[in-house]
This record gives structure tokens, sequence and C-alpha cells, in this order.
């Protein structure tokens, strides 16, 4: 006898409601009857889906006002005035919080929190700010989600080596701004956090498969592969920062090695070579500032730097193959040319095959994004997942 396999109901209604979301997220605000036609699915289904979506707060009708306006249906549309998701950014120097809407649009304000050196205080720092943004007037908090510099282990939950947020090492920020603050939390690596950043608000739309070199403080990489992020085992792949670059001689990274390309390619790099001019400590921020405003003569530094971003590029380019890969990093902000010098620096280090096959391009999506996709993600496959 052949096995009968059933699909249970509640798991139906389910997808459909996914299949609701998705729909919205494609086209914008649509009637229920439009929803039906893009959907596939019959009007009775739409409109359960659409009454479950509704109650759980992921959408919204347009109010009275736009009503009255004479359109023959009523409008469905991502939740943008009746609720709101967070995005928390932690970084070395600062931490960021903002809010948006379920359609990703960042609102105005965005909290500042100067990155504190233990991490009680760093969650009481980050829950006093999300407190303050929940509190908005007739505004519902749906999530939060977390962009984390370093390793982090998604089996867990924790980020596990922050070579620049060391107080983060084996903590779980997300679940625990969730037990503190009663909503749903998730979890991003910062540079995959700007992988969905760009995919959403980018220059990545509708594009599956490409790579994004991250760099900042340190140096980071994000993988799409598929239309999904190569993670690895447990969420550890792409730290390219940490290949070793200087065999010889080179600066202890925060990682414990020595040479690692994060020490010679990164605003921190920049930073040590200002402070060595300066004679006095330099932050990753203030170093853009004095290097823009011409303040102190970095050009020799900066185009060093951009020798060793060359070389991560090219390791990119040559490892994966991809047909375009994104740079993120305040350095370009710096020199208008900086990012020609580092395509060139490229192109003489990468095979010429796979460099030809190639598109680089800055990045233009954010980590404040990149965290508020990642919630809305996570509210979104908590309804079902994309691949069941």
């Amino acid at each position: 006898m052949s096995a009968i396999t059933t699909i249970r109901p509640a798991l139906v209604g389910k997808l459909n409601e996914r299949q609701v979301l998705r729909v919205l997220q494609s086209r914008g605000p649509l009637s229920r009857a439009e929803v039906a036609r893009e959907s596939g699915l019959s009007p009775p289904t739409v409109s359960k889906a659409v009454a479950s979506l509704l109650k759980s707060g992921l959408l919204e009708e347009a109010d009275a006002a736009e009503l009255a306006r004479g359109r023959p249906a009523p409008k469905l549309r991502l939740a943008t005035e009746t609720a709101q998701v967070l995005g928390v950014v932690i970084d070395a120097g600062r931490c960021e919080v903002v809010s948006a809407g379920l359609d990703g649009v960042l609102h105005g304000e965005t909290l500042v929190v100067p990155t504190p050196a233990t991490y009680p205080e760093l969650l009481r720092a980050l829950e006093t700010a999300a407190r303050r943004v929940m509190a908005k007037p007739g505004m519902r908090t749906l999530g939060l989600g977390v962009s984390l510099p370093g390793q982090v282990d998604y089996r867990k939950g924790c980020g596990v080596l922050s070579p620049n947020v060391p107080a983060t090492n084996d903590h779980a920020p997300a679940a625990d701004l969730a037990d503190l603050l009663g909503v749903e939390c998730s979890l991003l690596q910062e540079s995959h956090a700007l992988c969905l950043a760009e995919r959403h608000h980018g220059l990545a739309k509708d594009m599956d498969d490409f790579a994004l070199l991250d760099v900042g403080a340190g140096v980071g990489l994000g993988i799409m592969s598929g239309g999904r992020l190569l993670k690895g085992r447990s969420g550890l792949a792409g730290e390219i920062g940490h290949f070793t670059a200087v065999a010889e001689g080179g600066r202890r990274c925060g990682c414990g090695n020595t040479g690692c390309l994060e020490t010679v390619a990164s605003d921190s790099a920049l930073a040590w070579h200002a402070s060595r001019k300066l004679g006095r400590p330099v932050s990753q921020d203030e170093v853009i500032e004095l290097a823009k405003s011409g303040a102190v003569d970095l050009a020799a530094e900066l185009h060093e730097v951009a020798g060793f971003v060359a070389i991560g590029l090219a390791a990119v380019i040559n490892l994966f193959n991809p047909a375009t890969v994104f740079i993120h990093t305040p350095l370009f902000e710096i020199d208008a040319a900086l990012f020609e010098i580092v395509v060139d620096k490229t192109r003489a280090r990468a095979l010429p095959p796979s460099f030809d096959d190639c598109r680089i391009v800055r990045a233009k999506g954010s980590k404040q994004q990149g965290a508020v996709a990642g919630i809305i993600q996570h509210l979104t496959d908590s309804v079902a997942p994309e691949f069941v």
C-alpha cells in the first residue's frame, strides 16, 4: 500500500498567510481581490488569511480618511501606522536603536548609545533606549532585530568571538532583550544584516546571488546564495577579516592572532596610523572626520589600507566567483577616488576570468536597515518558514 501524506489544515492556513504577506511585501498596498489575483488563492482563503494577519498586527487597512477619497475597496498594507519593529546595531564605540514600519522604512530618530565596557551595562543601556522608542503612543511594537559584529553562533543564538566588542562574547543579546522587553527578538551577524539591507533596500533587489564585503572596525563577508545567507555549519562562515594578510611582523588582532586582514584593511587600521601620527588614541569615527577635513594628512596611509582591502576583495572574487560584490565602508567617504583605486588594485590581484565576470559596486544599505530587515524576516518566518 502506498503511503498517503496529509497536510494539516493549520499548516495550510499558515502557508496561505505567508503567501499573502509575500504578495504585499513585493507589490505594496492591495485590495483583498487584488491579493487573490496576485497570489492565486481563492477570495475566501485570502479573507481568512487577512483576518489572522490583521489580528497579529502584521497588516493594517488604510485609515478612514484614505477610504473616504472614493477607493472602491479598502487597501491592505504592511503595518506602518499601528505597529513598528526596532533595530539595534551593536558596534565598537557606539550602538544605535531605530524603529521602522513593517515595510522596513526607517523612522527619523536614531538613538545613539556609547558602547559600555561590560555586558550588563550594555544590556541596560539598550533596554532603556528600546523602551523609549516603544513608548510611542498608539504604536504596537512587534519585535526587535539585533546586528552583532564578530562570530555569531546561530544554533546557540549568541556571540562567540567579537574582537571589537568583546563584552558580547558568550552572550545572547537578542534573547536577553526579549526577556526584558517582552517582544520577539532576532540576532544577525552584522555582515549578514548588511546583505539583507542591500537585498531589501539597496542595489541588490531581486538578486539571489551576491557577496558583500564589510570594511569597518573589522572586515566581514556576507554571501547570498540562491536567496539564502551562506552561514556555514553554525553561522561562523564569512570571517575573512581573520585570514593572515601580514605573515611577519603584523600587528596583534583582537582575536589574539597577528597580521589579520582587519588589522591592515579597516577604518580601525587607519585610526591606528592616525594615532601614531598624533601621539594620542584616535577612534574609528574620529579618523574618518579627521581625514575628510584634512586635519591630518593620511593620504599615504589611506592608499596602503586600500591596497589591503583589494587583497580581501580579490580573495572573495577568486573563492566565490560572484556576479556582484558590494563593498560597505566609511572609507569611501574620505576620498571619492578611493573606490576606483580599490577596484584597480583588485584587478591587479584577482584572477582575470573571475574579475571580468564580476561587478564591484558600492553598497547602499545600512546596518540599521539590516537589523530591521532581520526582525521582519523573523516575524514573517514565524507565520510560516519560506522553505518548508
